[in-house]
């Protein structure tokens, strides 16, 4: 038999289910967005917002029922031919583990399908082992390795070059 644990150190788990919606990411919701990454982060998804006007990328944005982003990420349809590459995947740490990162990959591919593209590819860093397996679990197969680099601010606002090596991964849709 089960019993709750009673005392000053107990701790209880309420599962709380909450509907969540797809939707593009919006200029306006940058500010809600500062979870995913610093300024510097935030003003290159502001720049992939001027893209995605363009068409040449989406960007989406999972959001709760008061309409903020808790996920976010980008689909590229100029990387790769008859793919749409997806990149720039964030969860809020709070909620990582739920299935947003599931729900926006998902809806990734959906975008991508409506392209008539039969194909999703991505890249993950290779010492980032809970991201790739949930992309395997998703069906993503690795096809190879290359080096990525982007800026990336420390916390005194100095910039500095983040060089890694990413592992490449796809799946057929």
């Amino acid at each position: 038999m089960l019993r709750p644990s009673t005392g000053p150190t107990a701790r209880s788990h309420t599962a709380v289910t909450l509907p969540v919606t797809v939707r593009n990411l919006r200029h306006e919701d940058l500010p809600a967005c500062t979870w995913s990454g610093s300024a510097t982060h935030l003003r290159c998804v502001e720049h992939e917002l001027v893209r995605a006007a363009a068409g040449e990328v989406d960007y989406l944005a999972v959001c709760t029922p008061a309409d903020l982003p808790v996920a976010i990420g980008g689909i590229d349809y100029q990387v790769a031919d008859g793919a749409g590459t997806v990149w720039q995947l964030g969860v809020h740490p709070a909620l990582q583990s739920c299935g947003l990162g599931t729900l926006l990959i998902r809806a990734a591919e959906q975008r991508i399908r409506e392209r008539g593209l039969t194909r999703s590819e991505l890249a993950v860093e290779e010492d980032n082992p809970r991201a790739r397996a949930l992309y395997e679990r998703l069906g993503y197969v690795a096809y190879g390795r290359e080096p990525d680099s982007w800026d990336e601010e420390a916390p005194d606002g100095t910039i500095r070059r983040y060089e890694t090596m990413c592992v490449l991964m796809r799946r057929e849709l």
